[in-house]
């Protein structure tokens, strides 16, 4: 049984140090989703090795009723598919907080998350772009009155710019 997880954790290390593609030192931009109720958000990443990257990124919803914000963070490891393609992961978490004004009296409240992350890239090496399509899973820990559920989950495109 030794061997046999010996000879696992040996191949898998030879995977990580063969994964050798360039992601982008930092990018800026739009994740585009329904970002499960709170609208777009600003994105931004922070490449820290060759295949390790933070991810940052603001939504926000103001409509008649209902104003809200949520900040994620997460922390994503990033292999190489082939020549500018790339797949990814990560885990993180964030908070979030929303007012409804429509209801008397006025709610609101924090909304502190667990939050993970897969998708998939691609990086242009002609032009300074970067577009990625995920898919990010969400434990809400206290949703009050916002949601129904504590579990929710956002598919989103998105666009950034990349500059080093």
């Amino acid at each position: 049984m030794k061997k046999i997880i010996l000879t696992l954790l040996m191949v898998v290390g030879l995977f990580y140090s063969s994964q050798s593609q360039e992601i982008s030192k930092n990018a800026i931009g739009l994740r585009l989703g329904n970002n499960d109720g709170f609208g777009g958000e600003i994105s931004y990443q922070r490449g820290l090795s060759s295949n390790n990257r933070l991810e940052f990124d603001l939504g926000w919803r103001n409509s008649k009723s209902i104003s809200a914000f949520k900040l994620v963070g997460l922390y994503q490891w990033i292999w190489e598919i082939d020549n500018g393609f790339n797949w990814y992961a990560g885990v993180g978490g964030g908070i979030g907080s929303w007012s409804n004004t429509n209801v008397n009296p006025k709610e609101s409240g924090t909304i502190p998350f667990a939050a993970g992350d897969i998708g998939l890239e691609y990086i242009f090496k002609e032009v300074p772009i970067q577009l990625s399509l995920d898919l990010r899973p969400e434990l809400y820990f206290s949703s009050g009155g916002y949601r129904d559920s504590n579990f929710g989950s956002d598919l989103a495109l998105g666009i950034r710019y990349k500059f080093d």
